[in-house]
């Protein structure tokens, strides 16, 4: 018997699969098993891989869509979120509340 990965989307282990599809029983989430080894990986400026719970730093001045503000070269971001899409990286920075930045223009501590 061969062993299933966790699930993506909660972590648990009590997957199942249902035909060509994984199930998890948790959290009610379907994935097919090739999906599941093609998970993006997101990486920094430096070509380090990023995950949740990370912390970085901003290596570039980064203008504010909507705003004038900037956020500054050598920001510390903590607890980062990985996310899908062209911002890559979701975030609390101090001072401007909830973003999005790009993985490119952050390095990780």
């Amino acid at each position: 018997m061969h062993e299933l990965p966790n699930c993506p989307k909660c972590n648990s282990e009590y997957t199942y699969e249902d035909g060509t599809m994984l199930v998890c029983p948790e959290c009610a989430y379907e994935w097919t098993l090739e999906s599941a080894q093609e998970e993006k990986v997101v990486k920094d400026s430096n070509g380090n891989v990023l995950s949740d719970g990370d912390t970085i730093t901003v290596i570039k001045d980064l203008k504010v869509k909507g705003s004038s503000s900037v956020v500054k070269r050598g920001t510390r971001v903590k607890n980062i979120r990985l996310v899908e899409g062209d911002h890559d990286i979701d975030c609390k920075i101090d001072g401007f509340g909830q973003m999005s930045l790009k993985s490119e223009f952050v390095k990780k501590l």
